[in-house]
């Protein structure tokens, strides 16, 4: 056995210095956990759907990307839910050298998301950014914060859920924390779940053309979603272990 003075312990997420840092720590590192939430089946992923649609009232099938991401974190859900909502540009587990999370009077129902922390382009001749309108990157406007669950909710969920404007997707962003559910296997004390839902500059049919867009855009959501989650996870988790340490 080991003694108490050799017991590992947790550590925080690494802090990003600059573009490089946060391109190595979102888009080049590999997750220590996969959190694409994947389907055996179309009838799978229309039954999760639609779980998703009575739970935050959105119909995922108006988007032609849906990501759905998913991972357990040995903390309580409204200690999750506590880091979710301080979410700024200050965060360790979002990559704000490349997208800065700017909250418009401090304020969570606005937020934006600024690319390399532009507010406005560096040059004055600039008018784009490679010929797309990128400033801001997104913005969200909360349709819903849901802080406090419902009575009559077992699973005693919180979220955030958002409507996203501008830049390229034009959609919903949610972060969602609840109970695991031990019938779908869950062990976790909780589960963090985060969707993305868009169509390229609004337009529904390019998921009808092969330009292989969407799919490069997936792929990027996709890393950088896990590696946020696998941030939200080993920071959550850390910052509970010191509690309990010093109980």
């Amino acid at each position: 056995m080991q003694s108490s003075n050799h017991i590992s312990r947790k550590k925080p997420p690494s802090r990003s210095n600059g573009l490089v840092s946060d391109t190595l720590n979102f888009l080049l590192h590999k997750p220590e956990q996969a959190t694409l939430i994947k389907f055996a089946s179309a009838e799978e992923r229309d039954n999760y759907n639609q779980r998703v649609m009575q739970r935050i009232g959105i119909d995922p099938n108006r988007y032609s990307v849906l990501n759905l991401h998913k991972i357990g974190v040995e903390a309580p859900v409204s200690y999750v839910f506590n880091e979710l909502i301080s979410w700024s540009g200050d965060s360790t587990c979002w990559p704000n050298h490349i997208a800065r999370v700017d909250r418009i009077g401090n304020d969570l129902e606005r937020i934006r998301i600024l690319p390399f922390g532009w507010k406005k382009y560096p040059f004055k001749f600039m008018k784009s950014f490679l010929g797309l309108q990128l400033i801001p990157l997104f913005k969200l406007n909360a349709i819903r914060i849901k802080k406090v669950p419902d009575a009559f909710d077992f699973d005693n969920a919180r979220y955030l859920l958002y409507e996203c404007t501008g830049g390229y997707p034009i959609g919903i962003f949610t972060m969602y924390v609840r109970s695991s559910i031990p019938e779908m296997g869950e062990t976790a004390h909780s589960q963090l779940i985060v969707a993305v839902g868009f169509n390229f500059y609004g337009k529904e049919d390019w998921q009808k053309r092969r330009l292989g867009i969407n799919k490069i855009w997936e792929m990027i959501h996709n890393r950088v979603t896990a590696n946020v989650l696998n941030r939200m996870k080993q920071l959550c988790e850390w910052r509970i272990e010191i509690i309990e340490r010093n109980k």
